[in-house]
């Protein structure tokens, strides 16, 4: 299986744009990613990478040879899902991002059950409320909250999920309640963003009687990690946008209170998002399945 290693991490070393990015992906130390490209090269007799000090970019017969050794690993990724199905063992590790109150919260709480059922699985979570690629990215699930816009991937709908926007009491005594959606713009009310690059949150949507209303607010300041944001709140920063459970706690306790209940956010899902060929492979069906089942606890 050495050769099949060596390919894996060529795959992801082409990928991820280092030897260090590729051979953590694949939990392997850089000098044995190393030894392995090497091997592959020696085996192949041509160099698959021009290498410097600060750069590594894949020669012509570099960037021939990844789409025909990402073709032989999906093929034997697929033929071993197939005879999966047959033994009723699943094996091997499935790779699942989620942002990071979901994977914290819901989807890390699970693992160690399913894990009991199915002693030969590995899971490896990468929890980012940043977007990724799942292909890109050498994924086989993404947990999302909100409305996906990849149509290519297949989508599994969980549940639907409440947003509230909710502030510290002490915030609120400082700064007023707001009494409708027009008073989230004044510049006393400090909205607390998750931000990052093509965020979908640079804007709030709202129900009212008219319908969404699209709301461009402002704050002084914003954060890509949502637990942040929160955090934030909670110290009396100001107000935030967050899916219910993710607080439920907070404003049971009245840590936390509800701001303009009857114009909340629009409602989302949870749900998550696979390539279509990863129906086949039993692991990953009954991950899904798995969370779908235990999950529904966290939305009643």
């Amino acid at each position: 299986m050495s050769y099949i290693e060596s390919l894996h991490v060529f795959v992801r070393v082409m990928e991820l744009g280092s030897i260090t990015s590729g051979g953590r992906d694949l939990r392997l130390t850089p000098a044995v990613a190393s030894k392995r490209l090497k091997e592959l090269e020696k085996h192949l007799g041509v160099r698959l990478f021009n290498r410097t000090t600060r750069s590594m970019t894949p020669t012509e017969a570099g960037q021939v040879f990844y789409d025909e050794a990402k073709a032989v690993l999906a093929a034997m990724e697929n033929a071993e899902a197939r005879v999966a199905s047959f033994s009723r063992t699943p094996r091997g590790a499935i790779r699942v991002t989620a942002p990071l109150g979901v994977g914290r919260r819901i989807v890390a709480p699970l693992v160690p059950d399913f894990s009991e059922t199915y002693p030969d699985t590995e899971i490896r979570m990468r929890l980012s409320d940043r977007k990724v690629d799942l292909l890109t990215d050498g994924l086989d699930i993404a947990f999302f909250i909100g409305e996906p816009s990849d149509s290519t991937m297949a989508l599994r709908k969980f549940a639907d999920c409440d947003r509230v926007l909710c502030a510290a009491p002490a915030f609120l005594s400082q700064h007023g309640v707001p009494e409708v959606p027009d008073d989230l713009l004044r510049g006393d009310h400090n909205c607390l963003l998750l931000r990052y690059p093509r965020s979908p949150e640079y804007f709030w949507v709202l129900k009212t009687d008219m319908g969404p209303r699209k709301l461009e607010v402002r704050g002084k300041f914003d954060a890509d990690d949502g637990d942040v944001l929160t955090d934030w709140a909670l110290a009396g920063k100001g107000i935030v946008n967050k899916p219910r459970f993710d607080v439920r706690a907070h404003l049971e306790s009245g840590r936390l209170v509800e701001v303009l209940p009857d114009t909340p956010p629009v409602s989302t899902i949870f749900g998550c998002l696979y390539p279509h060929k990863k129906l086949q492979d039993p692991k990953v069906r009954l991950f899904v399945e798995h969370i779908a089942t235990h999950s529904k606890a966290f939305f009643a």
